[in-house]
């Protein structure tokens, strides 16, 4: 005789057999979640997914149809984690935590949005100009640590390979990531590397930590994206 308990007991177990094995997810009619590859131990898709959906509005979600997560060779081609291209979401699988992952795909709705709202975001050069200003304000504050960075990789607005490892290897994050936050520059080492970084960035950083603060070392970058928010 098969009692209540084991009954309750192999259904719920069952479940998460099931659970775990799942390889597709919907956050809406239009946005398809795909895992490519399992995910780490101990992260609940459906968690995450419930996360952002509770953070980032639909209306900010709408340039993308599809999210596969998982291992793809143009990682390794353009030495990242994460990428928009062609209406969907790549995000690798090899995360630490389920924040992680919420990160890296709040960040690529931020960069989803650059084609279909790229002039609201940049058209005014606003946004670059107050960009730029900190990154020459860094630049004071490496010289006068002692360091030599070359200014010319610091005027230019666009990602280089150069200023990324000069700060990666020369400076080296922690220590970045000391001074933009002792000087209040900004929201992380990765923002100073390129105008497009600084405001994904700044995206992540309003859905997920404090406002305020954003508000108070970036004002232009926090106008912005709160207009993004508000259409």
């Amino acid at each position: 005789m098969v009692t209540n308990n084991f009954k309750t007991s192999y259904l719920e177990r069952s479940l998460k057999i099931s659970k775990s094995q799942q390889k597709e997810y919907t956050m809406s009619e239009s946005l398809q979640i795909y895992v490519k590859d399992k995910l780490p131990s101990g992260l609940d898709m459906e968690n995450i997914l419930d996360r952002v959906s509770s953070l980032v509005p639909s209306h900010l979600m709408s340039e993308v149809d599809s999210i596969f997560i998982g291992m793809f060779d143009e990682f390794e081609e353009m030495d990242t984690n994460a990428m928009f291209k062609d209406g969907a979401i790549y995000v690798t699988n090899d995360q630490d935590n389920e924040e992680d992952l919420v990160d890296d795909i709040i960040h690529e709705f931020a960069h989803s949005l650059e084609n279909s709202h790229g002039f609201m975001i940049y058209g005014d050069g606003k946004l670059e100009q107050e960009f730029l200003t900190k990154r020459e304000r860094l630049y004071e504050v490496l010289k006068s640590e002692g360091l030599t960075p070359d200014p010319n990789l610091f005027l230019n607005p666009d990602y280089t390979k150069e200023l990324d490892m000069y700060l990666y290897e020369e400076v080296g994050y922690d220590k970045l990531n000391f001074i933009v936050a002792s000087y209040g520059l900004f929201t992380s080492a990765y923002s100073a590397t390129a105008l497009r970084e600084y405001y994904a960035n700044g995206f992540e950083y309003f859905f997920l930590d404090d406002r305020k603060y954003l508000k108070e070392i970036n004002p232009v970058l926090y106008t912005k994206i709160e207009e993004l928010y508000e259409i």
